[in-house]
C-alpha cells in the first residue's frame, strides 16, 4: 500500500532518476543501431524497424514477467521504471517511424510507406505478444506452476 503522504510514483526523485538512466541507455542503444545500419543497410529503415520490434519484445516480456512475480512495488517497480519505461522508451521510437513513413510518402513511395507502416505495426504487436508469452512462462516457472 502506498504511503498517502508520499508523492505519486511519477514525482518521486528515485523514479525520475531510474527513468532518466534507463532512457539514456535505451537512446544510446538506438543511436548505435542507427549508426551501424546507416553505413551497412541502405534503403529500408532497418534500424528503426529492428529497435521497435526488439523493444516491443522486451517490454512484453518484462511487463508480463513482473506482473507474474507480484505487485508493482519495491524492486519490481524500480525494474519496470528503469527497463520498461526508461530503456524501452528510449530504445523504441514512434517519431522516427512516423517520420520515415512521411518521408516515403513525400518522395512518392506510397506503396513502400504503406508496407513499412503495416509491417512495423504487425511485427511490433507480434513481438509484444511473444514477449508477453515468454514473460508468462517465466513467471509460471518462478512460481513452480504450469503455464
Amino acid at each position: 500500500m502506498r504511503d498517502p503522504d508520499a508523492p505519486p510514483v511519477h514525482l518521486q526523485p528515485l523514479s525520475l532518476l531510474l527513468v532518466f538512466a534507463g532512457g539514456a541507455f535505451g537512446t544510446l542503444a538506438r543511436f548505435g543501431a542507427e549508426e551501424w545500419a546507416a553505413t551497412r543497410v541502405p534503403g529500408w529503415p532497418w534500424a528503426t524497424w529492428a529497435v521497435n520490434i526488439v523493444g516491443s519484445l522486451i517490454l512484453g516480456a518484462l511487463m508480463a514477467g513482473l506482473a507474474a512475480a507480484g505487485p508493482d512495488t519495491g524492486v519490481r517497480q524500480r525494474i519496470r521504471l528503469l527497463a520498461g519505461v526508461g530503456f524501452c522508451g528510449g530504445l523504441t521510437t514512434y517519431s522516427a517511424f512516423a517520420g520515415e513513413v512521411v518521408a516515403r510518402i513525400d518522395s512518392g513511395d506510397l506503396a513502400i510507406a504503406i508496407v513499412y507502416a503495416a509491417l512495423t505495426i504487425v511485427a511490433c504487436v507480434a513481438a509484444a505478444a511473444a514477449g508477453h508469452r515468454l514473460g508468462v512462462v517465466w513467471g509460471a516457472r518462478r512460481r513452480g506452476s504450469p503455464s
